[in-house]
């Protein structure tokens, strides 16, 4: 039930745009507009009239009619109409649009429908044809013609050609009442051309022409063209037949042809254009009558191939009628003749040595095609000018345009000449003169062209003949152009091409030579390129010597091909990990650089780049790093070394070597506070009391007192002597030990007669200790004499012994 509920309305719009199509069939809804073709930019105006008992569904209730334009909406006016109709007026004061749809709608249910329309197209007038020609095909005789259309009008437009029969008179021609136009043809696909047949055609008679365009909005006509159909008429080419010399050695040449079949009967006006393989431009010659077949014409080269062509009119036709196509080329080559006039030439010599003769180079320029007269054969040099009825010795015969040879030292002249197959050329005499005349003040070289330099100079105060340009290509391996000069025979000259061997990129040494009456300048020099741009590539850089603030750098110069143009500058960068960029130029006459202010220990990366007037080039990049120590110091460092070094050594030596030195320096001195003694005290005496335990300081204990008791002077260690009395000692100082808190603990007593054996230190009249218990008064345990030795059991007594006393005693 929901779904049928929902479906109603839908079906309900159905059925009413169904009734409302059909009432709009039956004349539900009349649009009108003024005009359905209007000019571009113009107002237009419409109206829409609803007739309601036309438009079922629409009986009941307000009628609201809109307007759209294709899909736009535009407002309009409503009003109520005659008869119970509903009108709505539309005004569009601007349409800008080449074509649309004006729409009447009606709003039902919320929603508009449309019931009415109408198509607009606007548009401008035709634009006026332009450069009508026309030309008549003698196949059939059909005249077809051509023309502009102009810009487009945006509106169907209908194209035609018209023509009005002819008259005798070109003066009546645009008189003819417009009433006997025919139109001739209609172009097909929006072409601008066509074809108006034979038939149509009054031959021999002036007729007018004219295209005719025409639109909603207007019709516009071409430029009328009054001809007469065989005045445009365009005949096929001649055929040339035949081309010879006449007579024998002039430059005079006979041609023949034939005209195109069916041109028999007309007068033809013809032309024959002619040039040779080398020349750029043809050569013209007009007024030929073609029912002649033949002609003749002179100003030819001799020995030169030329190419021939021809093409014809009608005599009789007005400056509007046609030329044909130019007939199929001919080649065609004159006679040969002895070639004429002089050679440009040019000469080194040098002595050949001991042996009196004169080496020659002697160079010159072929001859100009208009003075070889034909394909010249060789060259030919002699000592000697021909004479009639013999022939000089010949000292060189060649093709090529140098010779190498040798001649007596005293020869100042020799003869050249050339030769092909009509004959031999008068001598060219050369005078072989020194080169010791007065330079040129100046010369400098600008390009003329990619492939040309111009060359200047400054003329010298005296007279001069002719000059002398040469110019060799700067190569890395020495090379000579044998071909490579001209001579300028204008003595006042100051500028000069040069074309011949030229190319860019490359550098040239030019060389001027000044001819002067009698004798040759001194050249002058300059070098030049014609076009330059960075150099190939750059050099490679070297690293020669671093230090910790310095690097060296050098590079070999590039190869002169490799430059492209002459080097400005070299420019140096470097640069550190943290991007900190430095450069330096350097002239271009260098080819080493020292880095200064470089930070010790850091890594550097250093380029260098190559540029000429057109461009740089960077080379590859160079890695180094910077010392810790400058090359001094690092020399001093190692000099400090080794002097300690040595030092140590020689001290070394002396030590192992000398024993008493060791002992002067260190002394072998036992260590008492490491001695067993540091752990007695000595006991108290009747003179002396016996400190007690808490007046000590902590610590190790140390032997306080030594007590030494010497013999008697004089007496011999191990004898008594009978006749003195035996005198007791000083009282030796006894040592106790202390063993706890309570009374401390003799343990033993050190006697002052020393041990057998033991002496001092060296005195005069060493002095000897003898044991006590050596005398001869008893030696009970009472006595207070010593053995020689002291018991293992008395470590006190054997921590006293001296060390080295065996040495002592020695």
């Amino acid at each position: 039930m929901a779904r049928r509920g929902a479906g109603t309305p839908f079906l309900l719009q159905l059925s009413l745009l169904l009734l409302l199509h059909l009432g709009g069939t039956l004349g539900c809804a009349l649009v009108a507009v003024g005009s359905p073709i209007v000019p571009l930019g113009s107002a237009v105006t419409a109206s829409c009239t609803i007739q309601r008992e036309l438009c079922r569904g629409l009986e009941q209730g307000k009628v609201r009619i809109s307007w759209m334009l294709d899909n736009k909406l535009v407002a309009g006016s409503q009003r109520q109409g005659p008869g119970g109709t509903e009108v709505s007026n539309l005004t569009l004061p601007r349409f800008n649009y080449t074509q649309a749809r004006l729409w009447c709608c009606v709003e039902w249910n919320g929603t508009k429908q449309r019931v009415g329309m109408a198509e607009i197209r606007a548009g401008y007038p035709p634009a006026k044809p332009l450069n009508l020609s026309c030309v008549l095909n003698l196949g059939d005789y059909g005249l077809t013609c051509q023309w502009e259309q102009g810009t487009d009008s945006h509106l169907p437009t209908r194209v035609v050609l018209k023509c009005a029969g002819g008259t005798p008179s070109p003066l009546l021609c645009c008189r003819r009442s417009r009433a006997q136009a025919v139109t001739g043809c209609t172009p097909q696909g929006g072409h601008s051309h066509c074809t108006v047949p034979r038939q149509l055609l009054q031959l021999y008679r002036q007729m007018e022409i004219w295209v005719s365009a025409t639109n909603a909005l207007g019709t516009a006509e071409s430029e009328h063209l009054c001809i007469d159909p065989m005045d445009v008429a365009k005949v096929d080419p001649p055929t040339l037949q035949s081309i010879q010399s006449i007579p024998f050695q002039t430059d005079c040449i006979a041609l023949a042809w034939d005209v195109a079949r069916g041109t028999e009967h007309m007068e033809l006006q013809c032309e024959l254009r002619y040039r040779a393989h080398e020349d750029p431009a043809w050569a013209l010659v007009t007024g030929i009558i073609g029912r002649a077949g033949t002609t003749q014409h002179c100003g030819f080269l001799f020995g030169t191939e030329y190419h021939f062509q021809m093409r014809c009119r009608r005599s009789s036709a007005s400056a509007v009628a046609y030329w044909s196509e130019w007939s199929p080329g001919r080649n065609y080559t004159t006679h040969e003749k002895a070639p004429t006039g002089k050679l440009d030439v040019w000469w080194g010599a040098q002595p050949a040595g001991p042996g009196g003769r004169l080496e020659v180079q002697l160079r010159w320029k072929a001859p100009r095609q208009r003075e070889a007269n034909g394909r010249v054969l060789g060259y030919r040099v002699t000592l000697s000018p021909q004479r009639r009825g013999r022939d000089p010795p010949t000292i060189c015969n060649t093709t090529h345009t140098q010779c190498n040879f040798s001649v007596p030292a005293r020869t100042r002249r020799v003869y050249l000449s050339a030769y092909n197959a009509a004959g031999e050329s008068a001598p060219t005499e050369v005078v072989l003169l020194e080169r010791r005349g007065q330079p040129l003040a100046g010369l400098r070289a600008v390009p003329g062209g990619e492939r040309s330099l111009w060359v200047h100079w400054e003329a010298p105060l005296a007279p001069v003949i002719a000059y002398v340009l040469e110019w060799q290509r700067v190569t890395a391996e020495p090379g000579h152009c044998s071909t490579c000069w001209q001579m300028e025979r204008d003595g006042a000259a100051t500028t000069a091409l040069i074309q011949d061997g030229i190319e860019p990129f490359q550098r040239y040494n030019i060389s001027l030579y000044p001819l002067y009456e009698g004798t040759v300048g001194v050249p002058i020099h300059t070098t030049a390129y014609s076009q330059q741009k960075a150099p190939s590539h750059a050099p490679k850089l070297h690293l020669r010597r671093i230090s910790k603030s310095e690097a060296e750098l050098y590079w070999e110069p590039l190869p002169v091909e490799m430059q492209n143009g002459f080097i400005t500058s070299y420019t140096i960068f470097w640069a550190n990990s943290i991007a900190d960029v430095a450069s330096a130029t350097v002239n271009p006459s260098l080819s080493s650089f020292v880095i200064r202010g470089l930070k010790p220990s850091t890594l550097y990366k250093v380029h260098i780049m190559a540029s000429t007037a057109a461009g740089g080039t960077n080379g590859t990049s160079l890695t180094l790093v910077t010392t810790v120590l400058d090359d001094t110091e690092i020399q001093f460092l190692f000099l400090t070394l080794g002097l300690i070094f040595v030092l140590l050594m020689v001290l070394l030596i002396c030590f192992q070597k000398n024993e008493r030195m060791k002992e002067q320096l260190w002394p072998s001195v036992p260590d008492p506070a490491n001695s067993s003694l540091g752990k007695w005290v000595p006991a108290a005496v009747p003179q002396e009391p016996l400190q007690g335990l808490a007046a000590r300081e902590p610590g190790p204990a140390a032997i306080s007192t030594v007590t030494v008791l010497e013999g008697e002077p004089g007496k011999q260690p191990g004898k008594e002597s009978p006749a003195l009395p035996v005198v007791p000692p000083a009282l030796p100082r006894p040592y106790v030990r202390q063993e706890g808190p309570g009374e401390p603990v003799q343990y033993a007593r050190v006697g002052g007669a020393g041990y057998r054996g033991q002496r001092l230190l060296p005195e005069p009249g060493p002095r000897f200790y003898e044991n006590l218990r050596g005398r001869g008064d008893g030696g009970g345990a009472g006595d207070w004499g010593f053995p020689e030795e002291p018991p293992a059991t008395f470590p006190l007594l054997q921590g006293l012994r001296i060390g080295g006393a065996e040495e002592l005693h020695e």
